[in-house]
């Protein structure tokens, strides 16, 4: 939605920015009233972070099932909280933002299963290690098992992404991102449809191709836009 982020106090007076604080509540007085100072501009994100530490304080002495479930809670929090436009700039689609949604797929497939395999156990604590750092597994440490997770983690990443910058180019037109971003979409839904079960190539191909377009918007890179292109041409089209 479309903000004035500069505010200004009516009680006492005092200037801050909505677009770091994320409140409306004046941080000297705490009044709620106050008014906009500058033009509106489109703005989803929020000062929202992620912190697992307190999960992985307690991996000697509870459960890995606990845990994933404890962390994917904090997720999908973190995530639901998050937005790509801040105060009109448009912000890259990050690794902390893809793990958080990993590792809430991750928690699923743990929570399901009878007995936890010793790569999967492994495979889920490198997320609780990395996810709120913005690290995630390389793909050659993904268990089998835990392919489709990642890929509904991914597709579901690029679904938000998406999104955001479509609002994105409401005001900024651009013909030519819109034409790649029909492309991926198409491929976003295929993976959906597969319930994720596409190959890990597969999952970081589409999830370059939704960076480098976002790249190019945010930069005008006109090489990043092929590289979407190239990412898009490698996905395997389905049957």
């Amino acid at each position: 939605m479309k903000i004035r982020g500069d505010r200004e106090c009516k009680s006492c007076g005092t200037r801050w920015s909505y677009y770091d604080t994320g409140s409306v509540e004046c941080p000297e007085c705490g009044s709620l009233r106050s008014v906009g100072v500058d033009d509106r501009k489109e703005h989803t994100a929020s000062a929202a972070s992620l912190d697992l530490t307190d999960v992985r304080d307690r991996i000697d002495d509870a459960p890995l099932s606990e845990l994933a479930t404890d962390a994917a809670d904090q997720c999908r929090e973190f995530v639901r909280r998050q937005g790509f436009i801040d105060a009109g700039d448009l912000r890259p689609l990050d690794d902390t933002y893809l793990a958080a949604l990993e590792l809430a797929h991750a928690a699923l497939e743990v929570d399901r299963s009878m007995r936890i395999a010793d790569d999967e156990e492994y495979y889920v604590l490198e997320l609780l290690g990395g996810t709120d750092q913005g690290e995630r597994p390389g793909p050659s440490t993904v268990p089998g098992s835990m392919r489709a997770a990642r890929g509904l983690a991914y597709a579901s990443a690029v679904a938000d992404y998406h999104d955001e910058l479509r609002t994105y180019l409401d005001d900024d037109p651009d013909e030519l991102a819109r034409d790649v971003l029909s492309s991926l979409s198409e491929h976003r839904k295929r993976v959906d449809a597969l319930d994720g079960d596409v190959s890990l190539a597969d999952s970081e191909a589409l999830i370059g191709a939704a960076q480098a377009v976002g790249h190019y918007l945010a930069e005008d890179d006109e090489g990043a836009l092929a590289q979407a292109r190239h990412h898009l041409d490698n996905l395997d089209p389905g049957p």
